[in-house]
C-alpha cells in the first residue's frame, strides 16, 4: 500500500546548459516506491494485492500496468488531485535526483480502504513516503495497527534520508513501532542508528525492529535478527539506472521471506531482483 507515481526521468546526453537548451532523453514511466515493490513481487510470482490513490485519469493507465505483470491493482480515483509525478534527473554515475510532487498521493484516507483489501494477506509492505507525509501518516499507522490485529507481518522502507532527517529519527521510530521488518538502505540506516563515524552498528537497528534488513550498495545486503547475521555481495554488473533498485530488492526479498523465513535465501532473492533493475531503464520489470 502507498505510492503510485507518474515517473518522468531525465537523462542528459551533453553537460548542462543553465538558461537554455540541452539535449536530453526524457521517458514517462509507472513509478512509486510502493507500487514498484508490488510490480516486482507480481513480476517473481508472488500473489500481490496493491493498494493506492490516483488522478481519475490515471486509474485505467496504472491498473493496466500492474495487472501486466501480475498485480491485483485496487486503485482509488481522486475526482480533483491530478496522479503524483516525480522528475528524475540521471547524472553520469547512473545515480538520480528526485523532484516530487505527491498530488493524489496526498489525499488517500482511512475512508478509501476497504475491509476486503485485506482479503488472503499474509504480509503488508509500507514505504517511508506515507508515513511521512502528514496527510497519509493516520493511514499509515492505521493499517499497521490493523495488520497486528490480523496476525498480518508489515515491513516498512524508509525510503527518503532527506524526510527522514526532516521529520526526525525519534519521531519515525515511534510512528512504525510494531513493525516486524525494515529495509533501509546504507545512509538511512547511519540515520536510524544515530551514526556518527564509518561504523554502523546495526544491532541498535535490530533493537528497535525484529528483523533488520540493510542494503549496502555495491557490498551486497546484510540482515541481522535475534542471534542471527548474514550477509550476500553485490553481484558485478553493468549500471544503467539506479531507479527502483532498492524496490526491486525489497520486492525479491519479501517474495522468499514470507514463504520461507529463510534470511540468507531472501538476501539472495533481493539481489538477484535489484540486480535486473539497474541493468535496465526505469524502475519496474
Amino acid at each position: 500500500m502507498g505510492d503510485v507515481v507518474d515517473d518522468i526521468g531525465v537523462r542528459p546526453l551533453e553537460p548542462i546548459n543553465p538558461r537554455s537548451d540541452t539535449r536530453a532523453e526524457v521517458r514517462m514511466t509507472p513509478g512509486g516506491s510502493a507500487a514498484n515493490t508490488a510490480a516486482w513481487l507480481g513480476h517473481l510470482g508472488a500473489p500481490t494485492r496493491f493498494v493506492g490513490k490516483v488522478g481519475a485519469d490515471g486509474v485505467g493507465r496504472h491498473g493496466d500496468a500492474l495487472a501486466n505483470v501480475g498485480v491485483e491493482a485496487r486503485l482509488v480515483p481522486d475526482p480533483v488531485l491530478p496522479t503524483a509525478t516525480i522528475v528524475l534527473t540521471l547524472d553520469d554515475d547512473a545515480d538520480r535526483t528526485m523532484f516530487v510532487d505527491r498530488a493524489a498521493n496526498s489525499a488517500l484516507g482511512v475512508d478509501d480502504l476497504d475491509e476486503s483489501m485485506w482479503d488472503g494477506v499474509e504480509w503488508l509492505h509500507l514505504t517511508g513516503y506515507t508515513f511521512f507525509d502528514p496527510a497519509t501518516l493516520p493511514v499509515a499507522q492505521h493499517l499497521v495497527r490493523a495488520a497486528r490485529e490480523r496476525g498480518v507481518g508489515v515491513s516498512v522502507d524508509p525510503s527518503s534520508t532527506g524526510f527522514l532527517r526532516q521529520c526526525g529519527v525519534e519521531e519515525f521510530l515511534g510512528w512504525t513501532v510494531g513493525v516486524d521488518l525494515v529495509v533501509p538502505n546504507i545512509e538511512e540506516a547511519r540515520l536510524l542508528a544515530g551514526a556518527t563515524g564509518p561504523f554502523v552498528d546495526f544491532d541498535r537497528l535490530a533493537e528497535a525492529y525484529p528483523h533488520v534488513v540493510v542494503t549496502l550498495g555495491a557490498m551486497g545486503a546484510a540482515y541481522v535478527g535475534g542471534d542471527v547475521r548474514t550477509q550476500v555481495t553485490a553481484p558485478r554488473v553493468p549500471v544503467l539506472d539506479t531507479t527502483g533498485a532498492g524496490d526491486a530488492f525489497t520486492a525479491g526479498f519479501l517474495a522468499e521471506w514470507v514463504h520461507s523465513r529463510d534470511p540468507k535465501a531472501a538476501l539472495a532473492g533481493g539481489s538477484a531482483a535489484a540486480e535486473r533493475c539497474i541493468t535496465m531503464r526505469g524502475a519496474r520489470p
